[in-house]
C-alpha cells in the first residue's frame, strides 16, 4: 500500500530550481540598478529626471526580486503563484527600464527572452505560452508607449513583433523540454522507489538467511556481510575488513578461485572446532564483486540426520506395531509349550525363544518411545534421596556389591526433570557404565556438581572409554558396539533429556567412559518433548 502511494504521488515543485532562477534575477536586477553609476552611463545621454527614474525603477525591481527570493526560501507554498508573480515583476521592471533607455535599441529584450525561457523550464512547460503572451503584451505596450510619448520610430514595433515570435518559439521549446524533464524525473523517481524496495528486500533476505554471506571485492575486502557471517567470524567481518584477517585459508581459496580458476568450494576448520564450507559465486556488478556463502557443515549433517531419523522413525514405528502381534503369539505359544513335559533339548529351545522374544519386545518398546510426542510434567527432584534409591535398585538388579557404584551428591541439590524419564536416562547411562567397567570397588562414579545456577550429573566408569572416531556417532540411533544391544539406549536418553530442557553430552576424553547430564534446578515448567533445550543442542 505504501509503495502504491509513493508511485501515485505527484512530483514535488522544483523549489531548488526556482531559487536558482531568483538568484540569477537578483544579480541581473542589481546590475540594472547600478547602471546610472557605471562609467559608461554618459553614453546613454540621460537627463537628470531619467537618471532618477532609472534609479527608482532599478531599486524597486531589485527589491521585489529580493523579496521573491526570500519567499521562495522561507514560504514554500503556492509555487506557481509565486513564479507567475515574479515573471510579472520581470515584465514590468525590464520594460520600464527599456522605456527609459530607448526601447529595443537598449538590447534588454534579450533579458525578457531569458526570463521567459527560465520561467518556462522551472514551471516544466505548464505555463510557458502564458509567460510568452505576457512578455509579448508588455513589450508591445512599451513600444507603443514609446511611439506615442517619445517619438520612437514605428519600425521598432516590427522588431518587437519578431522578438515576440522568439518569445513563443522559446516557450514552445521550453514546454517540450519541460515535458521531457518531467517524464525523466518521474522515471528516475520510480526507479529510485523500485531500487529502494529491492535493496530493502535484499537486505532482509540477507539478514534472514541461515547461511553466512559476504560480499567481497576483487581485492578481498568485505563490502557487506549478514548477521550470520558476523556471528561466525565476529566484528572483523564487518564492512571494510579483509578476508586475510578474517580467515587466511578462506582468503587463499578466494584468491585461487578468482585469479587461477581454482575450486569454487573450500572447507575450513575453525579453531573452536566448527567446520565450514565456503562457496564462491561471481556477480555481474561493474566492480567485479563476488559472493561468499558460508555453510555450517555440522548443521547440514545434523539436518540430514534429522530428516533420516524422521523417515526412519515413521517406518520403524509402523514396523513395530506390525511385529508386536505375531511376537505376542510366539510368546504365548512358548508359554503353552513350557507347560508340557519336555526334555533338556526342549528346555534349551524354549529358553532361546523366550530370550529372543524379550529382546525383540525391548526393541519395539524403544522404537515406540521415539515416536511418542507428549508433554513432560517436570518436578523438582531432590537428588540425594532419588539417587540413593536408584543406586540400591540397579545394584540389586545387577547383583553387585554397593562398593562398585560410588555416589557423590551435595545436600539439598535438586534437578528439574520428570522422575520416570530421569530413571530411564540414568538406567541407560549407569547400565552402560557397569557393563563396560571392571566392576571393582569404585568402578563407576555417579557425581552431582553445581556449576553456577545449573546442575550436572556425571556418570564415570573405569572401562576402556569411547574411541575418538566413534564419539560423533555414539548418540545416533541403532549405533552399537555390543553384539546384543539395540543401539537405541543413548539416543533415547538424549531425546528424553532434551524434552526436559537438559542436555546429555560426552565428557572430556579420558581413560574411561564419561557422560554428563546438564540441567537446571529451577524453575520447573511443563515442556513438550520436541522442544529444543535452552542453549541449543
Amino acid at each position: 500500500m505504501m509503495l502504491n502511494m509513493m508511485e501515485e504521488a505527484p512530483l514535488a515543485p522544483p523549489w531548488r530550481s526556482f531559487q536558482l532562477f531568483n538568484g540569477y534575477r537578483l544579480v541581473l536586477a542589481l546590475l540594472l540598478g547600478l547602471m546610472p553609476f557605471l562609467p559608461w552611463q554618459e553614453s546613454l545621454k540621460l537627463d537628470a529626471l531619467e537618471r532618477q527614474f532609472l534609479l527608482v525603477v532599478g531599486s524597486g525591481y531589485g527589491g521585489l526580486v529580493a523579496l521573491g527570493l526570500l519567499l521562495s526560501l522561507l514560504w514554500r507554498v503556492r509555487f506557481h503563484a509565486q513564479l507567475t508573480t515574479q515573471v510579472l515583476v520581470d515584465m514590468v521592471g525590464v520594460n520600464l527600464l527599456m522605456f527609459v533607455l530607448g526601447g529595443l535599441r537598449s538590447g534588454l529584450g534579450v533579458v525578457l527572452l531569458v526570463s521567459v525561457a527560465g520561467a518556462s523550464l522551472v514551471a516544466r512547460g505548464r505555463l510557458a505560452l502564458f509567460y510568452a503572451a505576457l512578455a509579448t503584451l508588455s513589450l508591445l505596450c512599451m513600444e507603443m508607449l514609446g511611439v506615442l510619448t517619445r517619438n520612437i520610430d514605428t519600425a521598432r514595433v516590427v522588431q518587437a513583433g519578431f522578438l515576440s515570435m522568439g518569445f513563443f518559439a522559446t516557450a514552445i521549446s521550453a514546454h517540450l523540454l519541460g515535458r521531457r524533464l518531467a517524464s525523466n524525473e518521474e522515471l528516475a523517481r520510480r526507479r529510485g522507489v523500485e531500487l529502494d524496495n529491492q535493496m530493502r528486500i535484499s537486505r532482509r533476505v540477507l539478514e534472514r538467511m541461515q547461511d553466512g554471506v559476504l560480499v567481497v571485492d576483487v581485492e578481498g575486502r568485505v563490502l557487506r556481510s549478514n548477521p550470520r557471517a558476523l556471528s561466525i567470524f565476529g566484528a572483523v567481518a564487518r564492512e571494510g575488513g579483509l578476508l586475510a584477517r578474517i580467515e587466511p585459508e578462506l582468503a587463499r581459496g578466494y584468491r585461487a578461485w578468482r585469479d587461477a580458476g581454482g575450486p569454487k568450494r573450500v572447507e575450513l576448520a575453525r579453531p573452536e572446532g566448527q567446520e565450514l564450507a565456503a562457496r564462491f559465486v561471481r556477480t555481474r556488478s561493474s566492480d567485479g564483486a563476488a559472493l561468499v556463502f558460508l555453510e555450517d557443515l555440522g548443521k547440514l549433517r545434523e539436518q540430514a540426520l534429522q530428516l533420516k531419523l524422521a523417515s526412519l522413525g515413521r517406518l520403524t514405528a509402523s514396523i513395530a506395531h506390525e511385529i508386536r502381534n505375531p511376537l505376542s503369539a510366539i510368546s504365548h505359544a512358548s508359554d503353552l509349550l513350557a507347560e508340557e513335559a519336555r526334555g533338556p533339548m526342549q528346555e534349551r529351545l524354549l529358553r532361546i525363544i523366550r530370550d529372543n522374544t524379550q529382546r525383540l519386545d525391548r526393541v519395539i518398546q524403544d522404537v515406540l518411545v521415539l515416536g511418542r510426542q507428549r508433554a513432560v510434567d517436570q518436578e523438582s527432584i531432590v537428588l540425594p534421596l532419588y539417587l540413593s534409591e536408584f543406586t540400591r535398585e540397579i545394584l540389586a538388579q545387577e547383583h553387585l556389591d554397593s562398593s562398585v557404584l560410588q555416589l557423590q551428591v551435595p545436600e539439598e541439590s535438586r534437578l528439574c526433570f520428570e522422575p520416570g524419564q530421569l530413571h530411564q536416562v540414568l538406567w541407560n547411562l549407569v547400565g552402560n557404565a557397569l557393563r563396560h567397567s571392571t566392576r571393582h570397588p569404585g568402578a563407576v562414579r555417579l557425581e552431582v556438581r553445581l556449576p553456577g545456577d545449573g546442575v550436572e550429573l556425571h556418570v564415570i566408569d573405569d572401562g576402556p572409554g569411547i574411541p575418538r572416531d566413534l564419539r560423533e556417532q555414539i548418540f545416533e540411533p541403532f549405533f552399537t558396539t555390543a553384539t546384543r544391544g539395540t543401539g537405541l539406549g543413548l539416543h533415547i536418553a538424549r531425546e528424553l533429556s532434551e524434552a526436559n530442557g537438559a542436555r546429555l553430552l560426552l565428557g572430556s576424553e579420558g581413560p574411561g567412559g564419561h557422560f554428563v547430564l546438564k540441567g537446571r534446578s529451577e524453575p520447573c515448567q511443563l515442556q513438550a518433548m520436541n522442544d529444543d533445550p535452552p542453549g541449543g543442542p
